[in-house]
């Protein structure tokens, strides 16, 4: 059986380019991507339950209903 899942590392790496270093500025930035993606979920989904819970309360942020409303559409990856 062909293994090249196991050798896959080393081949990503670029020359001159030190595997650790570069692949933990990678896990980095996939952190912090991710860990933004999970903030605007977390708010879309907390300005969808006032928007619900409290309409009154969305004039008090300075949104409208109907930009709350598109807010909460968005998709994770979008700003």
């Amino acid at each position: 059986m062909n293994n090249t899942l196991a050798s896959a590392p080393h081949q990503a790496a670029r020359p001159g380019t030190p595997v650790g270093r570069a692949s933990r500025r990678h896990l980095t930035t996939l952190r912090s991507i991710i860990a933004t993606w999970r903030e605007r979920i977390r708010f879309r989904w907390e300005l969808e339950q006032m928007l619900k819970a409290n309409p009154h309360l969305i004039d008090d942020i300075g949104l409208t209903k109907r930009q709350a409303e598109a807010e909460i559409a968005k998709r994770f990856w979008q700003r």
